[in-house]
């Protein structure tokens, strides 16, 4: 029997939210949970309607990115769970390919490649993921940035009992947060170098309107992260 994945979509105003879900429920496995977490949102939100009887629609009051998918996270019946944002796509095998790649690896978690695509679902970056040829450079890149995205990675839901949930104090570097813990962890984050994510780059999107914000709190949080695998690095460094 294949085992059941959620994907956790968190909403907040978003016009493409109807595509993300869309790309959801065209996925080719099964068997597969949608929900969708409305974080307060005052627009955008009829464009569910279609779909509610194909998903699990949840509402809370806005908290923020972090805390929509916590609360999707604690409502998930899956033993995988995958997070989409809402203005982003799952190309149709992104969960099949997933969970085989992650039943092969034994891996309580993994990410994948992705291509990055404009407002009209057009492609502008082909393969756009960071490259890496061994485990020991994906560790070092985390001394410069993030190389995993967000939304092409799945996890065991079991994984969040020994890690905990999203830092729902960190707005905008949750995810640099969670995968820092992680790692720390002594789990492995194996690779799957297949484009199966579509990555939407738009005038509207956070990352452009919350910049200052966001390199303010990257300093800190990226910080955290180089303290927690720096000594990891030197450790495989020496052996």
């Amino acid at each position: 029997m294949r085992p059941l994945v959620t994907i956790v979509i968190p909403f907040f105003n978003d016009p493409y939210v109807d595509q993300a879900v869309r790309s959801a429920l065209s996925q080719t496995y099964s068997p597969l949970e949608i929900i969708v977490v409305d974080d307060g949102s005052t627009s955008c939100a009829e464009r569910l309607a279609p779909y509610r009887s194909q998903i699990y629609y949840l509402g809370k009051a806005n908290g923020g990115t972090a805390s929509a998918l916590n609360h999707g996270i604690r409502h998930a019946s899956g033993d995988y769970v995958a997070w989409l944002s809402s203005d982003d796509l799952f190309y149709p095998e992104k969960i099949s390919r997933q969970v085989q790649f992650m039943l092969e690896q034994h891996a309580f978690i993994s990410h994948t490649n992705f291509h990055v695509i404009n407002a009209s679902s057009h492609i502008t970056v082909f393969r756009a993921g960071v490259s890496f040829t061994n485990i020991l450079d994906f560790y070092r890149i985390f001394m410069n940035g993030n190389p995993v995205n967000g939304c092409t990675v799945m996890m065991k839901k079991e994984l969040f009992l020994h890690v905990g949930l999203f830092n729902e104090g960190l707005p905008y570097t949750h995810d640099l947060d969670l995968w820092g813990r992680i790692i720390q962890a002594g789990f492995p984050f194996p690779y799957l170098d297949e484009p199966l994510v579509g990555y939407r780059q738009h005038e509207g999107m956070g990352t452009i309107r919350h910049r200052a914000v966001i390199e303010q709190e990257y300093l800190i949080t990226s910080g955290n992260v180089r303290s927690s695998i720096g000594p990891l690095i030197s450790i495989m460094e020496r052996g």
